[in-house]
């Protein structure tokens, strides 16, 4: 029997705007968002590069999503001593604010759907969402 793809489709993009709704406003763009969490939870210097790979998105949009957010005061650059062309990010005060505030409004959807499945259907949501992200990942490559 094969998957009606159009209504998968219809299924999958109904998720994503439910997702994108019950986002809490920001005085950032969700990605750029993504961008401050990721960089709270690292314990060493985080590059640009780090960023790119994380997110598997190009440099120039770690570096527009970065220059926001250092003119917002979230972030600060430090240049490389070695090379000047590099630099490290490390979040601000009230970058860490931030993130600290909206944390969980960011989860509350992953914690509504973990309460609904239930512990084992919830993994299992998540090792296919992986499964999904490497392989549009590996195609995109």
């Amino acid at each position: 029997m094969k998957i009606d793809l159009i209504q998968s489709a219809d299924a999958v993009g109904l998720f994503c705007r439910l997702h994108m709704k019950s986002k809490k406003e920001l005085p950032i763009r969700s990605s750029e968002m993504g961008v401050l969490i990721y960089t709270s939870k690292q314990t060493d210097a985080v590059t640009p590069l780090m960023i790119s790979q994380f997110f598997k998105i190009t440099k120039p949009a770690v570096t527009t999503m970065v220059n926001a957010l250092v003119n917002k005061g979230y972030l600060i650059r430090t240049a490389s001593t070695i090379d000047k062309r590099s630099y490290t990010l490390e979040i601000t005060s009230e970058g860490r604010t931030l993130v600290e505030s909206t944390f969980e409004a960011y989860t509350e959807v992953i914690e509504t759907l973990y309460e609904g499945m239930g512990e084992a259907k919830f993994k299992a949501f998540v090792e296919l969402i992986s499964e999904a992200n490497a392989i549009l990942s590996e195609e995109r490559s």
